[in-house]
């Protein structure tokens, strides 16, 4: 994995294209000549109309399961938040935490681009290494796991001396905004970008905690620190009770939909609402969604529908999975209508995703001959 992004999309694009351009045009004019058929199509529509949700006043929310903290999707995903056009955020407990642990231990970590041939002792000796294996790269045990353990340990203690219970997220929140984890940099000789070993560009939970965006972490538990917590709990230096539960975030979340609902002028109540931008399958995404049929059916409250709807997945229907059920089956949910803009990419994520947000925030101009 590199962490430039985005000089490395430039290149690529000038490179590849450079031979039948006769003027300038950005990356969203690229999808346009190009981009015809298939998930290609899929993708230039369905980047074309989160534009236009954005344009027309709407809001959105990301969805993300996976491993792309892991696999580097901050790199656009923080300028998305950082630029106003990411307005929440649902995620596995090991995105949140992976985020912050490449900020603090990205020298540390160790790539493998021939993975597909290791054998079972190549991966013991990863272990033995205090590596911790995510398909092409590794996130370091010592320098990620045990640098943030006993900071977030403190907050715990701390919380729970004073009475207080947060949700996940805002725990990171707190630390991040003191710069508790400035100037522990893992390895040695690390080059210290304002005093994180990575660059704090590049950390989508950074930027999120300086907007203070509202997140959802459903089933937090299922991540490293939320084993170790759990550890401490069973230990009983802790009590479970300091970290709100996932049926809080539900609680808290009808009240954030409301709000980021509304019109492009909260007199008008118009406008395209909030969108759905998923990212994978799984517990990030089955949960917010279902925000909207529990309003109207469990609150028995007027609500908007999601206004608009995108995920990338390659997960199959005919198995009967959630992750790969079709927008239209969520209309017989309650999730979504008949007019709501959907789109489903059946392809790489780690791709897709990136190529999205570059031509949303229009970062690169690409020079035709």
């Amino acid at each position: 994995m590199h962490s430039r992004w985005g000089e490395g999309l430039y290149l690529f694009l000038q490179i590849l294209y450079n031979k039948n351009m006769s003027k300038e045009t950005n990356i969203l004019g690229l999808f346009q000549k190009l981009f015809f058929n298939f998930n290609a199509r899929q993708m230039k529509d369905a980047t074309l109309a989160f534009k236009k949700h954005l344009d027309d006043g709407g809001k959105m929310l990301v969805a993300m399961g996976g491993a792309m903290s892991s696999a580097q999707l901050g790199i656009t995903l923080a300028p998305m938040i950082k630029e106003g056009k990411i307005h929440a955020i649902s995620c596995t407990g090991a995105n949140l935490e992976e985020s912050v642990f490449r900020l603090v231990a990205h020298n540390s970590y160790k790539d493998y681009p021939d993975y597909r041939y290791f054998t079972k002792e190549d991966d013991e000796a990863i272990l033995n290494r205090g590596e911790r294996r995510v398909t092409d790269t590794s996130i370091p045990e010592e320098e990620a796991f045990r640098v943030v353990e006993p900071i977030i340990l403190k907050r715990w203690k701390e919380a729970e001396k004073n009475g207080q219970r947060f949700f996940p997220h805002e725990y990171f929140y707190q630390i991040l905004l003191s710069d508790e984890l400035k100037g522990k940099p893992a390895s040695p000789g690390a080059t210290s970008q304002g005093g994180y070993e990575g660059n704090p560009e590049h950390c989508w939970l950074l930027e999120a905690a300086k907007k203070n965006l509202p997140i959802v972490v459903p089933g937090w538990e299922d991540s490293t620190l939320g084993n170790i917590f759990a550890g401490y709990c069973k230990a009983g230096e802790i009590k479970p009770s300091v970290i709100k539960t996932g049926v809080e975030y539900m609680v808290q979340l009808y009240d954030w939909y409301q709000e980021l609902s509304k019109g492009a002028t909260p007199e008008d109540g118009q406008g395209p609402g909030l969108g759905f931008y998923q990212i994978g399958g799984g517990i990030s995404g089955d949960f917010p969604i279902c925000v909207v049929p529990s309003i109207k059916y469990d609150l028995k409250q007027k609500v908007r529908p999601w206004g608009y709807f995108c995920q990338i997945s390659d997960s199959t229907t005919s198995y009967g999975s959630y992750s790969g059920a079709t927008p239209n089956e969520k209309i017989t949910w309650d999730k979504l209508t008949k007019h709501t803009p959907m789109f489903v990419i059946e392809s790489d994520a780690t791709i897709v995703a990136p190529l999205m947000f570059e031509a949303i925030l229009d970062r690169y101009t690409l020079k035709e001959k």
